[in-house]
């Protein structure tokens, strides 16, 4: 018999008497949006699935992991420029998923891992996980296909301005869905971020000192980084890397103990 993963093959009766210590749900979230000329709209909810299916096949058999289905529309109004782009508003969801979490919770499942791969999905996924720890008492986190890469696997700059259609997401789908990809249009995007850091001090698209954008505002064509340089053997080793992180992370979720109740404590 196989090996069952996906949240969908379970029968309803599969889902009792789990064990909430070591029992995970996974949530993926993605995005449909612009990537530029050279990468199709379904770009980060194709990575997603992509990393999910090798996850599926890589994981060890002690454990035990349901994946949701992929949540494919994010909240992509940064995109909203370009045609193709699909969004929700963040506060649909905020909703929506704090549903899906709450839905999760009533199978007895305790931990729960957001997997995400849109930037611009994180502020609400932060919320959500915290939601989901007051009202459900789960052990909710927050995480991605982010694990930092080994020296040398590209560079400098490519790691702090490739954010979106760069070298690393054109490799992955140069690997994961080569068809859909046009490296006749592909370029080296320039970020605005380059000419930041030069002008400021600390002012930045990304990171701690950030501002605001729509994808325009970091190049004219929606993508920033260099993808012509991009290759499916890199993807093909970015994918592996990326997918033993996620499992050395399952581990340490499994060990991690569940949150305690909260207490509200007395007025004076």
């Amino acid at each position: 018999m196989n090996r069952k993963i996906w949240w969908n093959d379970f029968t309803a009766p599969e889902f009792l008497g789990l064990d909430p210590m070591a029992s995970i749900a996974m949530i993926p979230i993605a995005a449909v949006e612009q990537h530029g000329p050279h990468l199709p709209v379904g770009t980060d909810t194709m990575l997603n699935q992509g990393f999910l299916d090798l996850l599926v096949k890589r994981l060890p058999q002690d454990i035990q992991l349901r994946i949701l289905p992929v949540q494919s529309v994010g909240k992509s109004n940064e995109h909203i420029w370009a045609p193709g782009t699909l969004t929700h508003t963040a506060a649909n969801l905020i909703e929506g998923w704090t549903e899906l979490g709450l839905s999760i919770a009533r199978t007895g499942i305790r931990k729960v891992v957001f997997v995400n791969s849109h930037g611009g999905n994180e502020e609400m996924m932060g919320i959500v996980a915290r939601e989901l720890r007051v009202r459900a008492g789960m052990l909710a986190v927050k995480a991605g296909w982010r694990f930092p890469l080994p020296a040398g696997w590209i560079s400098d700059l490519e790691q702090r301005h490739g954010i979106h259609g760069g070298e690393v997401e054109t490799a992955l789908m140069l690997h994961f869905r080569p068809e859909t990809v046009d490296m006749n249009k592909a370029e080296d995007f320039v970020s605005v971020a380059a000419g930041d850091e030069r002008e400021f001090t600390h002012l930045r698209p990304t990171g701690p000192f950030a501002y605001s954008w729509v994808a325009s505002d970091l190049n004219p064509a929606g993508a920033v980084g260099n993808a012509e340089k991009a290759t499916a053997e890199l993807g093909e080793k970015i994918a592996e890397h990326q997918v033993a992180g996620m499992i050395e992370l399952l581990r340490d979720v499994v060990k991690a103990p569940l949150p305690e109740p909260i207490e509200i404590m007395p007025g004076p």
